[in-house]
């Protein structure tokens, strides 16, 4: 009898313990999805000059330039793209006895960083040069994870999104250096 009671306080004290664990583990507001979003999407539009492009997919090419391709154009643009990958894991030790794990806690995140590069120029002159750089990072559960497409695809079009950006800031003093370099002498 003696052994019973003793028994019923210890797992009832265990009891106790694991549902304030839960309860404060479901009180943390953990965000699932941590991403650096890009400003306000902008309206796309062509540049207005026409460019050909001589290094980078075709595919892969922000809108605006997309949408700028001339195949004999005396003006040239060089894209390029680079992704690399990271992952954190929280230690399996740590989650396997942590009850909010399976409660749908994040048990790490994966990430992709997009680094993108343009060039503009003519013949040997550079009328523009631009860089940006995107991160996009998604944690995972037990329940569910994202795809490393979903990332890659993500961080793609946001540093696509700041390189048009840079461009349509720049975009009136890439027309005058396109028009004074159009009575200029061009190397082939």
């Amino acid at each position: 009898m003696l052994f019973h009671r003793a028994f019923m306080r210890c797992s009832s004290v265990v009891l106790i313990m694991l549902l304030a664990a839960a309860e404060f583990g479901c009180s943390v507001q953990v965000p699932l999805t941590q991403t650096v979003a890009p400003s306000d999407p902008i309206m796309e539009h062509p540049l207005p000059f026409k460019g050909r492009l001589v290094s980078g997919n075709a595919n892969q090419l922000p809108p605006a330039i997309a949408m700028s391709l001339s195949p004999n154009s005396p003006i040239a643009f060089s894209y390029r793209e680079e992704l690399t990958h990271s992952e954190y894991h929280i230690p399996l030790a740590v989650t396997a006895l942590d009850p909010v794990t399976y409660l749908g806690a994040p048990l790490g995140d994966y990430g992709v960083t997009a680094f993108a590069s343009l060039s503009i120029f003519r013949g040997d002159r550079v009328l523009g040069d631009y860089t940006a750089k995107a991160f996009v990072s998604k944690a995972y559960t037990l329940y569910s994870e994202p795809t490393h497409k979903q990332l890659e695809d993500e961080a793609r079009r946001n540093v696509r999104q700041k390189i048009e950006e840079k461009l349509y800031r720049d975009q009136e003093r890439l027309v005058k250096a396109v028009a004074s370099t159009d009575g200029a002498p061009h190397s082939p």
